[in-house]
């Protein structure tokens, strides 16, 4: 692992803590207002995709040009990861209290995300 790709991984997790922040802040509050805790899920993890491409793109992987095609492809990778959290939730919701729940939906993500945005959104070979 070259010193570009541990600063990338680093930047990535810093953007992901941000990202888990507030992803936390909405899903939690949401349940604690009694929205059932799927869709707490919808909007507290798409509120952290959106914070979640503003800053990858910009810092962690300094991607430029096109906008659209990487935003698409980003947005197929959350969604793909947001089904699995879904469904980690759903079978954690008999065993496990909701704060167990989603930190494990929540490590699962993180490694889907990285593995696609790394190998697929932001790919050295579409970013340079």
């Amino acid at each position: 692992m070259t010193l570009n790709n541990i600063v990338t991984f680093f930047r990535f997790i810093v953007v992901g803590v941000s990202n888990t922040l507030v992803d936390f802040f909405v899903f939690f509050s949401l349940v604690a207002l009694g929205m059932p805790y799927m869709w707490a899920q919808i909007f507290g993890y798409s509120v952290g995709v959106m914070n979640s491409y503003i800053w990858n793109r910009s810092w962690t992987f300094r991607a430029k040009g096109a906008i659209m095609k990487p935003f698409f492809c980003f947005l197929v990778v959350n969604v793909c990861s947001l089904m699995v959290t879904i469904a980690i939730l759903h079978v954690c919701k008999e065993g496990l209290p909701i704060f167990w729940g989603k930190m494990i939906a929540t490590m699962s993500g993180i490694a889907i995300n990285w593995f696609g945005i790394r190998m697929w959104v932001f790919s050295t070979k579409s970013v340079s």
